[in-house]
């Protein structure tokens, strides 16, 4: 069994910052790529930013030099850096790993809750 749990999500101000954390937790063995996806009401879902294990970073055009995605291999935590946020921001927050797990090899995607980031202007 794996979790994601993130944490970070609120309100924030046009032009100022907010910081996304996800923590796996539960028969984590391994875990390649992890990002950030998000989904504004009436909105498809779309890919963030996303980091593979070796620190490889992906980007939207959207959130480009604005956002910035990290991790912490010890710790199964990924993050997201929001600055300069602006009210197109606004969305729910969904944090996304591939984890291998101590009982089977094979890697699966799994996701979190979401966590709602509001942003006004």
């Amino acid at each position: 069994q794996v979790q994601l749990v993130e944490s970070g999500g609120g309100l924030g101000q046009q032009g100022g910052s907010l910081r996304l954390s996800c923590a796996a937790s539960g028969s984590v063995f391994s875990i390649r790529f992890m990002g950030w996806e998000r989904q504004a009401p009436g909105k498809q879902r779309e890919l963030v930013a996303g980091i593979t294990s070796g620190g490889s970073t992906h980007y939207a055009d959207s959130v480009k030099g604005r956002f910035t995605i990290s991790r912490d291999n010890a710790e199964n935590t990924v993050f997201l850096q929001m600055n300069s946020l602006k009210p197109e921001d606004t969305a729910v927050y969904y944090c996304n790993a591939h984890i291998a797990t101590m009982e089977n090899n094979k890697f699966y995607s799994y996701w979190g809750q979401g966590t709602q980031v509001t942003v006004s202007s």
